[in-house]
């Protein structure tokens, strides 16, 4: 095999074994969502979505953005020109002060829960038991990013180690403590369903904590930590991890700005904006992160061998991996809206209605899907590098674009506008990290762009194959037990309309696809056996 089939294959062969693991949690999470949306009025589900958005956003920040900023980029190389041990020693290290970190912010997020709640929903403050029921579970979810925060650090020890399937598949614990949580709400205690939602929260953090432990230790990797004496290489790795910690700040503007403006809107909209983004996630989750913890691996390998060409070569496969998932993903979700939204949430207290508002939010957020995705697999490019600033300048377009959108938009067309401004605002972060990728000389060559384009051709005629096939059935004058398989052969025509148009246009990743899913399914040549290559 050449060296670029090499790089190609190890970029689908990790991005398949994280978005494998990435594919079960979703998919419970997704039972999660469906379990929430009937038991729980939207009213009640505007205020935990809310409430868990500050710890969750804060994990992004402090835990997975030091993941991948400091912890894997200098892992790699101390492993790389020190050997194991040396490596070792700094991933005790670095997860006893990212702890120290992780407590001193959860202490000080329960002391000014208050301050915190007026920032993301203000607008709860029209009915006062509403805001002290937000702020009580802002209090109570905030430990949560403590139990989170040394998870991502365990998760990313794996990836430097090659192994991706368990980190990405034990956020499912999660789901578990929240679907647990809200079934035992409706039989012990309704009117504290909320409280009880939040602990779920946090039993599902430690079993996901747990959990990684575990396996840290079936792989003979440390899972304990050394909190004196820290290595200089602590402190180069957090020197690395303050830009993106502004960065990232930036970004959690972006999400505060998203919930505060929610928060004035009618009753309902910050669920039906959760709701689909829940929903695009699951393409930008299972493939965009998974290919993007993937790409920061090797990238860092490569960056540490400082082999150029090679590292082009994995941007350009990487990105070549994310645009063939995102791009039929939006046009299924642009075509399928309303059947899908209606089909999988309405029953208990989601109504039609709620189903129509949601599928609009879906329609505008799925047009961001492969700017999202994209940026996924950019972004570590700059952190294998440690040029950790430069992606500062993206995050502030995205905050001034969604910011001066959001604003505009939603006044007119509510939750929708919001989904709008969120589209765009992706779109300005790529357009910027583009640029500066100019500067490390390491733009997508012309060929990505050409399979970019013949993918979105391909993407489109998927789409309306979806489109008339459900145009000329009526779903709802159908019985029920018909009209999952109707949507069922819609969906699968259309995805077997792109694969068909992606291999009569000679694009790569039908093969690579093919090959991956027979390498799971031990069909391929080889079989379970092969043995993977390095890159």
């Amino acid at each position: 095999m050449s060296l670029k089939g090499q790089a190609s294959s190890a970029i689908w062969r990790k991005g398949f074994a994280s978005a494998g693991g990435t594919f079960v949690s979703r998919l419970l999470g997704f039972a999660r969502d469906l379990v929430l949306a009937a038991l729980f009025p939207v009213e009640a589900t505007d205020l935990f979505f809310n409430a868990f958005t500050i710890p969750n956003a804060l994990r992004g920040l402090l835990a997975e953005g030091a993941t991948s900023a400091a912890f894997v980029p200098v892992y790699s190389e101390i492993r790389e020109r020190q050997g194991k041990k040396a490596a070792i020693e700094f991933a005790k290290s670095f997860r006893g002060f990212m702890c120290l970190v992780l407590v001193l912010v959860s202490l000080v997020g329960v002391l000014v829960a208050p301050l915190i709640a007026w920032a993301y929903g203000a607008g709860f403050a029209a009915s006062p038991e509403r805001f002290v029921c937000f702020t009580s579970l802002i209090r109570l979810l905030f430990p949560y990013i403590l139990l989170m925060g040394l998870a991502a650090l365990d998760a990313g020890l794996l990836n430097a180690e090659g192994s991706f399937f368990l980190p990405a598949l034990a956020p499912l614990w999660l789901n578990v403590g929240l679907i647990s949580a809200a079934l035992l709400s409706q039989i012990f205690a309704k009117d504290a369903g909320l409280f009880l939602l939040a602990g779920g929260a946090l039993l599902g953090g430690l079993l996901h904590l747990v959990f990684q432990c575990f396996f840290l230790r079936f792989r003979s990797l440390p899972f304990g930590m050394r909190f004196w004496p820290w290595q200089k290489e602590v402190f180069s790795a957090f020197a690395l991890l303050l830009p993106l910690v502004g960065g990232l700040g930036i970004y959690q503007l972006n999400v505060m700005s998203s919930r505060l403006l929610a928060s004035f809107l009618s009753s309902g909209a910050l669920s039906y904006f959760y709701y689909a983004q829940r929903l695009v996630e699951i393409p930008q989750g299972m493939f965009g992160v998974a290919f993007a913890t993937a790409s920061l691996a090797s990238f860092s390998e490569l960056r540490a061998r400082e082999d150029k060409e090679a590292l082009r070569r994995s941007l350009d496969d990487a990105l070549s991996a994310v645009t063939f998932i995102a791009l039929p993903c939006t046009a299924l979700y642009v075509a399928m809206a309303f059947p899908l939204i209606r089909l999988l949430f309405v029953r208990g207290a989601f109504e039609v209605a709620s189903a129509w508002e949601t599928s609009r939010s879906l329609l505008w957020q799925s047009l961001g899907i492969w700017a999202t995705a994209a940026l996924r697999v950019l972004v570590p490019v700059f952190h294998a590098h440690r040029e950790t600033r430069w992606p500062l300048l993206g995050s502030a377009a995205n905050f001034l674009v969604f910011l001066s959108a959001g604003f505009a938009l939603s006044r007119q067309l509510g939750h929708v506008g919001l989904a709008m401004a969120l589209s765009l605002a992706a779109f300005a972060q790529l357009g910027v990290l583009l640029l500066l990728l100019k500067r490390l000389e390491l733009l997508p060559s012309r060929a990505f762009w050409r399979r970019a384009m013949l993918m979105g051709i391909a993407a489109s005629g998927g789409g309306w194959t979806s489109h008339l096939v459900l145009k000329a059935f009526d779903l709802w004058q159908m019985r029920e037990a018909c009209r999952w398989p109707i949507f069922g052969v819609a969906a699968f025509l259309g995805l077997g309309v792109f694969v068909g148009l992606s291999w009569a246009f000679q694009l790569p990743e039908p093969r690579f696809l093919l090959e991956h899913l027979g390498r799971l399914l031990g069909l391929n040549k080889g079989g379970r056996g092969a043995k993977p290559e390095r890159v």
